[in-house]
């Protein structure tokens, strides 16, 4: 027959693993339901942005931070008045005037870049 301290320590211990045992179906409820949130459409569309905005500041921000007027500019700030021009861009069907001139800028800019003086 076990004492009475032993079956109190096992009651204690009883008591410990149920509640450990809520805990964990707490935190799988709770990752359950982070990732069926993380899954739908607008999460994944709000990933994937910020994904293209932070390789996009990664491999620009080199030729833009260098003494740059644009060095202050934050991507998440132009992307919706971009998103603008681009929709009224299409609506218009100006879609080569826009390349075009996107060319235009692209060549000036590397002409300028080859020009200015090494430092």
């Amino acid at each position: 027959m076990a004492s009475r301290q032993e079956l109190q320590a096992l009651a204690v211990a009883k008591e410990r693993l149920v509640r450990e045992g809520e805990l964990y179906r707490l935190s799988t409820l709770r990752s359950k339901h982070e990732v069926i949130h993380a899954l739908q459409p607008q999460a994944l569309l709000h990933g994937a942005v910020d994904q293209a905005i932070g390789t996009l500041q990664s491999r620009l921000g080199a030729f833009i931070g260098q003494g740059g007027g644009l060095s202050g500019i934050s991507f998440k700030t132009v992307l919706p008045y971009a998103v603008t021009v681009g929709s009224w861009i299409a609506r218009k069907r100006l879609w080569k005037p826009a390349a075009a001139a996107g060319v235009l800028a692209a060549v000036g800019a590397w002409w300028l870049m080859r020009r200015k003086p090494e430092a």
